[in-house]
């Protein structure tokens, strides 16, 4: 039987909570109240901040209040994103992550200074950049499969090359040895350029890369592609088939960027940052300009996002642990 008093609790909690989503649903509506800050967690110039960049300004534009960019390079990202998850959950503070940030950086660092699920909020993708398998033009190989043959008839002879360990040039070229069961040798360089001019010079054998940082050399007829590494064909090298459907199944490699917000930020805000961000990745002229980075506009519930975070962290949990790779 419930007794007086504990019916007044009851009222009680119950007027708070209707309370508390009261404000919550004024708190939307007045949403944003002040200008907001796009973090990005690498120097200006590279692929995360040109991303963060376009979305910042276009989130500028639909929200009607200036969203700054907030670059804070350092530690391969982790400065910048420890600064997202320990802002305040106002939905004043977003968050451009990658792959390498989100989803890779928990299995690369021994310890890091916040927890990747629990501190973070996904919103949605924004973008996903497929890589390509590349070989120099001296090997002899046309195909995905005469490369594997190539590989297994001269164990520990061929190398493939990254832009360093942990990048997902490194990370990528490992899935491809595991999955195929090559013996290749990983040789790791200090950035892209360097790695590509050595495989364009037949230094080294081959390298899962960038699409933009290639294309060049691949007009040129100076690097031969093989495949991409996205599930489905490009749209930028239509002709080259997949991976997966070269002969090696569910091979995946793609460098996706998307936006996050610190954790507990209400879900009123996170459904309506969602919706914008859904709108603005199909706008044309932003699907345009993503396209000249080699990327493709994609958007995605907070939910979808959340799954893909997960099932990217254990994916490339296992490559790490298997490969040994830690951060230089």
């Amino acid at each position: 039987m419930t007794t007086g008093r504990s019916l007044a609790l009851i009222l009680l909690g119950q007027a708070l909570a209707a309370s508390l989503l009261l404000e919550t649903g004024i708190a939307a509506e007045r949403y944003p109240a002040r200008p907001m800050r796009m973090i990005v967690p690498f120097p200006p110039g590279g692929g995360t901040d040109i991303m963060g960049r376009l979305m910042a300004a276009k989130l500028s534009e639909s929200l009607g209040v200036q969203v700054v960019v907030d670059n804070r390079g350092g530690a391969g990202g982790i400065i910048g994103t420890e600064l997202a998850a320990r802002a305040n959950p106002d939905g004043h503070t977003l968050l451009l992550g990658s792959v390498s940030t989100i989803s890779i950086n928990p299995s690369l660092y021994k310890k890091l200074p916040f927890d990747t699920l629990k501190d973070l909020a996904p919103i949605s993708l924004m973008a996903s950049t497929p890589s390509v398998l590349v070989v120099s033009a001296s090997l002899a190989v046309k195909s995905v499969q005469e490369l594997i043959a190539l590989a297994k008839s001269k164990p520990g002879q061929l190398n493939f090359a990254s832009a360093g360990i942990g990048t997902s040039h490194h990370l990528g070229g490992e899935l491809f040895r595991v999955t195929t069961g090559i013996d290749v040798v990983h040789v790791p360089y200090k950035g892209t350029a360097p790695a590509v001019t050595d495989l364009v010079a037949g230094r080294a054998s081959m390298m899962i890369a960038n699409m933009p940082a290639v294309l060049p050399m691949v007009k040129a007829r100076k690097l031969r592609p093989l495949a991409v590494t996205s599930l489905r064909r490009s749209p930028l090298m239509g002709e080259l088939p997949t991976v997966a459907e070269s002969g090696v199944p569910g091979f995946e490699v793609i460098i996706w960027y998307g936006v996050l917000a610190p954790a507990g930020t209400p879900k009123p805000l996170i459904a309506r940052l969602n919706r914008e961000v859904g709108k603005i990745v199909a706008m044309p002229d932003v699907v345009e300009r993503l396209a000249a980075q080699g990327a493709e506009a994609v958007g995605s519930t907070p939910e979808a996002f959340a799954k893909r975070i997960r099932d990217d962290m254990a994916k490339w949990g296992k490559i790490v642990k298997i490969s040994g790779a830690r951060p230089e």
